[in-house]
């Protein structure tokens, strides 16, 4: 077990301590999602069902550790995007398996502790993962022992109430032990309270109680500011403990010093020199199968390695590792398997105790692997895991330990997925797929085929959240379900439904994990410190089938009491007498005791309840009595007959530990101030006894329990002032016990539910310590029980699934529910169990009684034709990818599914029949060669009927490329055409969606072109964007909006043609080139000048004239006067071959007018000449066949041709007048012939006649 600690050394004037303490004991575990009274031999191991974080705290400790907590733990995470789950103090399968990232920091002196149960009693469970991460470095050990930090901060005040207590209670106290300087105070309760304990308890004055105790302080390690403890266990007296100072600022670890005791913690001999003197440790971990096994991690920012003990740690051999573990996790059986998860999510293996390693996966999602179960699956060495596929996709593999390859690997799930969505938790697994938005859950028991999860259907979950219980059930990051237990045959889930803001609905299932029903609404959680919820459910240790909840009822919060897992609740009787013996006038139901449920996420730190196996019917809890729990005027109690009556024992909160397996308990105060004194009870809380265990006060950072049976020795971790060394308080509870116990020394105990002895069917009794016995049980003692069945009564069966229990108790079907539907499972000439709408308790043995009246009777299964056929992707999407498989899944709710034949028709003329739905359980698969929207039938057939379900398969293809073609000058008031190109062209369903100037609403189309025009001159810009599956590509051009005209075709000499790289930003800057030549040449204006080249070779440009409006006065017949002598002008100049300009030195190019313009010049004549129209007309014609001829020759599609043309044309029109966004073309291999046509049509004024729609 390791605990850790950390120093920020700091002048205040108060002093906090911050205790990390966590688990990493070994017996593996399965938990996940741990409750918070996941105590020792609980078996209600909270689990989260979809998105839960597997941090399973590790085991091994079988002592006790107490902390110094105030409940607000700090968790670390082995992934920036995993939460951890903790487990709740000491429990056998909470405790199991990964030990968490999680640290819980408590307050150093004892202003935080609470009353705790005990913390470990080595029945923890089966596989261990360390998660180790603090702060980006690995956090938590894998060991027996706790890990604490203590950082010197000001000694914040609880409340004034806690000060004022605190202060009065230690002015009672002897001198020395938190003695205050104030005087004159009057007397609190507290100290009336101590005064009548200490004469109630001691009687007369006496001399001071006195503990065996030594004390032992690490001598050079004042500046270490964490630590780490493990305790072997039984018949071992070796201590190990590593401490080191961390740098916050720069977030690793400098130093670190590792000691070893073999005297139970009297004294400790440093090992540095043995691991190396200049190696700087950073975790402990120890074999879950053999505690003699001790690894050690070095700190990774120095050097990245293992150092091995096979000896208590007296002797260490290192190995280097290529890799940084973030987490293990320990085979539960064979002692030297370990699995290590790695910074860059890859899974590694060694079956020589970390000696070697060997890669099993990579891709492999945090936290989600897991080691097989014996009994379950085929061999020991197998593997579950979930690998990464893409965003939003994984699947669940299993593989082989040392040969994982893909011949090896099995799919139990067909299909995908949802990411960190796989548990693997005793004979469950759960995993999750999505949608349409939506969650299915679905569960395998035993390794059998996969089913969905079933709710009552109108159990709605919200949205995906962050849950854990105390059971108080810890839940990391999750979706809106979560699986909190899977013991003894079922699944406890709790879900938020969709009208709940601060509770959550428990619900239970059948032994197959499939069907659920309602256990309690409206259970109360909390926010904790990393944003995890805290869900108020405490399992009672010792008693099966006995919790506690706190429930939200009319804004009130009050506790209840089950003692057959959830059939029956109710509330608890509050005690009859205060601690001074006043009477305490309570009735039910209006007033009550409540319970705070807090069990610190971290074993060793301290919580608000506690229960131990070996003891059962001892509970003790803090609380409050009233009509509903509150957090003021808070007391401690016991029941020492499982919650019947409740005794108080203290009036402020102590932290109470369990000693000899719970012969005797340990009461250490919470407060501030340091303390040198505890208190004892031998008679289950009645009496206690004050004792001191150190001559110097000292403020107490945590206590660590003698891991095994007895309990009998006791260190206590702590400070003498906030610059001192480490103490280390060893504290030997032997010499106190007069003898060990007998026979003589026990009584029988009858467990009964106020008076009714028949609890889940049978009648338990139980041999227990007499309250008068002095005592040590011992090593041998194991709880001793005896059991009688009882005869089957209505309060040993709950509701069935789709049934509901009314005001009288009786058990009738929901609205929704029809009883008289059949599985499809039961097969004509075979057997159903027919439900009476109820089902008989898990794990309840009452036999006889009215249990075959409320039994599902097995009658024949009738013949039905198929009803409730159902049709959906594996991936539970609509959409698939263009040559790629998809898998088709089909259930049949009711109906003979032996005896009917399912058809699937894929749509696109390929259907296949098989004969029964048995034959296909893993799904059909089929490959699409086109894409489209295919309807895809299923059709299930039988002799007595048909059922058909309808899909709609949307078929795409990435897409990769748009381009919006568009004129580059464009005539007011004249209709053009925009079209947006595809590449490729044929992607599937696509939307497109048109910003136009300056409109502030788009115009949405399924087409892809659209007509628009502009009513005013200047610069417009228009953007469309295309949508095709969850692709979103868009483009935008600028468009020169004018009234007049002109536009010449240019060409150049042929030496241009050898430097052209025909891409986008070549063209931009020769075009600006072009322009500045023929202004140069002519003189005429840079604003009445436009300029582009256009893509492919041989190189051509464009360029546009515009008129001076100052000079024409707006008038037609003066602007076409105006451009026709302008537009002769260049032409002269140009036929002169005066246009000229340097590419590089050495290259002159020469610019000259082409024959063709790619844009009708403008007549602004009101009479046109039909000669000038005809051999307009003519031209057009003698185009487009050379266009047709040039394209079959070069055997380009016309359409893509022409459309990456425009896109390269357009995008390139750019002069300083008009500046545009300039896109990089795709497509580099377009015929220049195509060049003038395209420029042609694209030009040409279309006139709008109806207006455009934003």
């Amino acid at each position: 077990m390791e605990r850790e600690v950390n120093f920020c050394p700091k002048w205040f004037s108060t002093l906090w301590v911050s205790l990390l303490m966590m688990l990493c004991l070994f017996h593996a575990a399965k938990a996940e999602i741990t409750c918070r009274s996941c105590q020792p031999g609980n078996k209600w191991r909270a689990q989260l069902m979809l998105k839960f974080d597997t941090s399973k705290s590790a085991t091994g400790l079988k002592g006790e550790v107490f902390g110094n907590g105030d409940g607000t733990e700090r968790f670390g995470a082995a992934s920036a995007e995993s939460q951890q789950l903790h487990c709740a103090a000491g429990s056998r399968e909470c405790a199991s398996g990964r030990v968490g990232y999680s640290e819980a920091r408590l307050k150093r002196n004892t202003d935080n502790l609470r009353a705790k149960g005990e913390f470990g009693d080595g029945e923890f469970a089966k596989n261990k993962v360390s998660h180790v991460k603090t702060s980006g470095q690995p956090k938590t050990s894998d060991g027996a022992g706790f890990i604490f930090t203590t950082q010197y901060r000001k000694r914040a005040r609880r409340n004034t109430e806690n000060k004022l207590r605190s202060l009065a209670s230690a002015q009672n106290q002897d001198p020395g032990e938190g003695t205050s300087s104030a005087s004159g105070r009057r007397l609190t309760r507290s100290e009336l309270r101590w005064s009548g304990e200490e004469r109630r308890a001691i009687g007369p004055r006496q001399e001071e109680l006195k503990l065996n105790s030594s004390t032992f302080a690490l001598t050079g390690d004042s500046s270490h500011n964490q630590a780490m403890v493990h305790w072997s266990g039984q018949n071992s007296s070796v201590i190990l403990m590593l401490t080191k100072l961390f740098d916050f600022n720069l977030n690793s670890v400098t130093e670190s010093s590792l000691w070893r005791s073999t005297d139970y913690g009297a004294t400790y001999q440093k090992l540095n020199e043995k691991v190396g003197a200049k190696t700087i440790l950073s975790y402990l971990y120890v074999s879950p199968n053999n505690k003699r096994k001790i690894m050690l991690l070095t700190d990774p920012e120095v050097e990245s390695s293992l150092l091995i003990s096979s000896d208590e740690g007296a002797t260490y051999q290192k190995y280097r590792l290529n890799f940084y573990i973030l987490s293990l996790l320990f085979h539960p059986e064979q002692e030297d398997w370990i699995l290590a998860y790695s910074h860059d999510q890859k899974l590694y293996s060694s079956v020589e105790f970390g000696r070697r390693w060997q890669l099993v996966h990579e891709r492999v999602a945090p936290n989600r692997f897991y080691w097989s179960k014996m009994g379950l699956d085929k061999e020991p060495g197998l593997i579950h895991l979930e690998t990464s596929i893409s965003e939003g996709q994984a699947l669940y593999v299993t593989c082989k330990l040392q040969n994982c390859t893909d011949a090896n690997k099995g799919k139990p799930f067909p299909g995908y997925i949802d990411p960190n969505s796989l548990v693997v938790q005793d004979e469950y697994v759960f995993v999750q797929v999505s949608t349409a938005g939506r969650p299915i859950y679905y569960v395998s028991a035993k390794r059998d085929v996969f089913t969905p999860m079933k709710l009552p259907k109108y159990t709605l979950p919200k949205a995906p959240q962050l849950l854990s219980a105390h059971y108080k059930v810890l839940l990391a990051q999750s979706e809106d379900l979560h699986v909190i237990s899977t013991d003894e045959n079922r699944v406890v889930a709790a879900v938020q439904e969709w009208n709940q803001n601060e509770t959550y609905t428990l619900y239970v299932s059948d032994t197959s994990g499939v069907y659920y029903t309602l256990a309690l609404e409206n259970v109360v959680s909390s926010m904790g410190p990393e944003g995890n919820v805290m869900v108020d459910l405490y399992e009672v240790a010792g008693i099966k089938g006995m919790f506690l909840a706190n429930k939200k009822t009319d804004n009130q919060v009050k506790t209840y009491i089950t003692y057959n897992r959830g059939r029956d609740w109710r509330l608890l009787q509050a005690p009859s007498k205060d601690l001074r013996g006043n009477s305490i006038h309570c009735v039910l139901p209006y007033c009550s005791l409540h319970l705070h449920l807090h069990v610190s996420a971290n074993p060793y730190t301290s919580g608000n309840i506690a229960s131990r196996d070996s003891v059962p019917g001892i509970i003790i809890a803090s609380g409050s009595i009233g009509s509903e729990l509150t957090s003021s005027n808070v007391s401690v109690f016991i029941t020492s007959d499982a919650g019947n009556t409740w005794r108080q024992i203290f009036d402020e909160e102590y932290a109470v530990l369990y000693l000899d397996q719970g012969g005797a308990l340990v009461a250490i105060r919470h407060t501030p101030l340091p303390i040198r004194h505890l208190w004892l009870s031998f008679d289950e809380g009645q009496q206690w006894n004050k004792y001191s265990f150190t001559n110097t006060p000292l403020f107490v950072d945590g206590v660590l329990g003698e891991p095994g049976e007895e309990t009998l020795i006791m260190t206590i971790f702590g400070h003498v002032s906030h610059r001192s060394e480490w103490q280390l308080v060893k504290i030997d509870f032997r010499s106190i016990f007069n003898k060990r116990c007998t026979e003589a020394d026990y009584q029988t105990w009858h467990l009964h539910n106020q008076g009714e002895p028949c609890l889940m069917g049978v009648k338990r009794i139980y041999w227990k310590l007499k309250p008068t016995s002095r005592c040590v049980m011992g090593t041998m003692y194991s709880v001793s029980m005896t059991s009688g069945p009882c005869d089957c009564t209505e309060a040993d069966f709950e509701c069935d699934y789709g049934y509901e229990r009314r005001s009288d108790g009786k058990c009738t079907p929901a609205f929704w529910f029809h009883p008289s539907s059949v599985s499809r499972s039961c097969t004509t000439g075979m057997t159903f169990l027919n439900s009476t709408g109820y089902r008989k308790v898990v794990s309840n043995n009452c036999t006889a009684g009215v249990s075959v009246e409320y039994t599902a009777k097995r009658q024949q299964c009738p013949i039905q034709a198929p009803k409730g056929l159902h049709l959906v992707t594996s991936e539970g999407m609509l959409t698939a990818t263009l040559g790629t498989n998809v898998t088709f899944l089909v259930f049949l709710e009711e109906g003979d599914g032996a005896r009917t034949s399912i058809t699937l028709d894929f749509g696109d003329g390929h259907a296949l029949t098989y004969s029964n739905v048995s034959s296909i359980e893993d799904g059909i698969k089929h490959i699409y060669k086109a894409v489209g929207i295919y309807r895809v039938t299923a059709t299930g057939e039988n002799s007595l009927g048909s059922e058909t379900a309808l899909l709609y398969l949307h078929v795409t293809c990435q897409l990769e490329y748009i381009h919006l073609s568009a004129p580059f000058v464009a005539v007011r008031n004249k209709e053009l055409n925009l079209t947006a190109v595809l590449w490729p062209s044929q992607v599937g369903t696509v939307t497109y969606i048109w910003w136009i100037g300056n409109n502030t609403e788009p115009v949405i189309t399924l087409e892809g072109s659209i007509a628009c025009m502009f009513s005013r001159e200047g610069i417009n810009t228009v953007t469309v964007q295309v949508s095709a599956g969850n692709t979103i590509l868009q483009d935008r051009k600028t468009i020169a909006v004018h009234e007049y005209f002109r536009s010449h075709l240019l060409a150049f000499s042929s030496n241009l043609d050898d430097h052209n790289p025909d891409v986008a930003e070549w063209r931009l800057d020769v075009s600006r080139v072009i322009k500045n030549a023929l202004i140069q040449a002519t003189g005429v204006r840079e604003d009445q000048l436009l300029v582009t080249v256009l893509p492919g070779l041989p190189t051509t440009a464009e360029f546009f004239l515009l008129p001076d409006k100052q000079l024409t006065e707006g008038k037609p017949e003066k602007t076409s006067a105006h451009l026709d002598q302008l537009s002769e002008f260049l032409l002269s100049a140009l036929n002169q071959n005066l246009v000229q300009f340097t590419l590089r030195p050495g290259v002159q190019v020469t610019v000259y007018a082409a024959h063709l313009s790619a844009a009708p010049l403008v007549d602004t004549s009101e009479n046109h000449s039909g000669s000038a129209m005809l051999m307009l007309l003519s031209v057009v014609v003698v185009g487009l066949a050379v266009f047709v001829i040039y394209k079959f020759k070069r055997k380009i599609p016309g359409l893509n041709v022409y459309a990456q043309m425009q896109n390269e044309k357009e995008q390139e029109m750019m002069s300083p007048a008009n500046p545009t966004e300039a896109t990089p073309s795709s497509q580099q291999d377009l015929a220049h012939s195509l060049e003038i046509l395209d420029t042609e049509f694209s030009s040409r004024p279309i006139e709008v006649n109806g207006p455009i729609h934003g």
